[in-house]
């Protein structure tokens, strides 16, 4: 594929990152978007509907992982970095979702966890760390 049309394309992806950031979000059922705007270490956790909740992060993060993979395959083109992407997204997404169904389920009041676990269900963050460490891979194999 021609570089110019790659990279057209990765900007495009990252476009709708910031789409899915930005403008789709309010579409998305997240209590704890207002709940950490607020006063959140004084304030108890809002009533949250955990089936609703869950579908939508599930559904959020599932976006940001397949726009992500775009990216990781469009940057490398190496199945590879792709299969191993795609495992990391899983386990990633089970263990944290687990770690945030565990947190607001038992009410343990750990208001910083909860938030960073959330923000990186919610946000692109995975892609920022799998790009530089394939780059570092490349250099590597190259060596």
């Amino acid at each position: 594929m021609n570089k110019i049309i790659r990279f057209v394309f990765i900007v495009f992806l990252v476009a709708i990152l910031i789409a899915i950031r930005g403008f789709v979000a309010p579409f998305f059922y997240d209590p704890l978007h207002d709940y950490f705007l607020g006063d959140y270490l004084h304030i108890s956790i809002p009533t949250i509907n955990f089936g609703r909740f869950f579908l939508h992060l599930g559904f959020r993060y599932f976006l940001n992982t397949i726009v992500s993979l775009g990216v990781i395959y469009l940057v490398f083109s190496n199945l590879e970095y792709l299969v191993f992407s795609v495992k990391f997204y899983l386990l990633a997404f089970l263990i944290l979702g687990l770690f945030l169904f565990l947190i607001l389920y038992f009410n343990i009041n750990s208001n910083m966890l909860l938030f960073y676990i959330r923000r990186f269900l919610i946000h692109p963050l995975f892609v920022f760390i799998l790009l530089p460490a394939f780059y570092y891979q490349n250099l590597k194999q190259r060596n």
